[in-house]
Formats: structure tokens, sequence, C-alpha cells
């Protein structure tokens, strides 16, 4: 019986050698690498190709490459998504929230614990952030039509924390004010 307990096993295990070579002469690309690959041959077995360093032709894949930088905004009275171009400059406020490079309104919206703590984030802010967080914390306090919000300024990141999801609030309020 162990004899052929023994013969069980070798031929159960020459099925699956089998299959896995039968599997590879399906699919040669699982055979192919470095070592496997062809040598390199002289430059005269290569067919011709011509280097030309402006052609043409060129102009249409460069319309196809991504911009080097992100384009001003064309100036528009009103923009079908409700985007509004930065106009303030901070110097009446005493503040300042830039734009990112793809002028939009640096408000973001964290996550933690499963999505069960929510925390706003405002980034980006120059000069007097202080008084930036009492106003925007009077109007999430508006928005929640009195109720007291937990805030935190990090003055060398120039980022206010607000406990919360305020993101479309305070989106609203930064466009309305020209940030």
């Amino acid at each position: 019986m162990a004899a052929s307990g023994k013969l069980m096993l070798s031929s159960g295990l020459c099925q699956k050698l089998s299959q896995i070579t039968r599997q590879l002469h399906m699919q040669p690309a699982l055979l192919s690498s470095f070592r496997s690959s062809r040598e390199v041959q002289d430059l005269d077995k290569y067919p011709n190709v011509e280097v030309v360093a402006n052609p043409p032709e060129w102009r249409h894949v460069e319309r196809l490459l991504p911009a080097e930088t992100v384009p001003s905004p064309v100036e528009k009275p009103k923009y079908p998504s409700g985007w509004r171009p930065q106009r303030e400059n901070g110097s009446e406020t005493g503040y300042f929230v830039a734009r990112t490079k793809n002028h939009m309104v640096p408000v973001y919206l964290h996550t933690r614990f499963r999505g069960q703590r929510r925390i706003t984030v405002v980034r980006r802010v120059q000069g007097d952030i202080w008084s930036l967080e009492k106003d925007l914390r009077a109007v999430v306090e508006q928005s929640r039509n009195g109720k007291l919000c937990a805030t935190r300024i990090n003055e060398l990141s120039g980022q206010i924390h607000f406990h919360g999801d305020h993101v479309d609030v305070l989106r609203d309020y930064l466009k309305e004010k020209g940030f």
C-alpha cells in the first residue's frame, strides 16, 4: 500500500507539472525574460529611421501633450459652474487666502476614524490668520443656527481647522469675499 501511495502522489505531481507546462506553452509571454530575448544585432539589419528635429507633423503631437503650466482663466461675467476668479488681494482685510495652482479655493475635508470625525481645513492663509478665523467661525456658527464651532489654528503652516463638514459654506463665503 505504501508503494501505491507513493505512486499516486507522484502521478498527481506529474499531472500538476504537465498542466503548468501546458499553460506556459499556451502563453509564451510568461516564459520570456531578459535571458530568453534575442541579442542585439548589427545596425545594418534594422530598418533605416530618419531623425527630424522639428517636423511639421509634430504640431499634431504637441496638442496632445499636457500644458507645462495651468493657463490663466478667461474673464467672463459669469461661469456656468459657479466658479469665480480671485479678485481680492487682502489689502483691506489684512489677510489673504491664496488659490491653488489650478485656481481653486483651498478648503478641504479630512475624515478620520472611518468617517466618524470630519474636519474642514482652510489652507494657504497669509496675513492676520486670527481675524480670518474669527470671520469664518462666525459664518459657520450662523449656518449652524448659533451652535458653537471648535477651531484650531496653525500659524506656521497657515491652516485653520474646523470641526465638522463645513466645506461648502466656507468655499462659498471665500468666493463671495473675492479670495
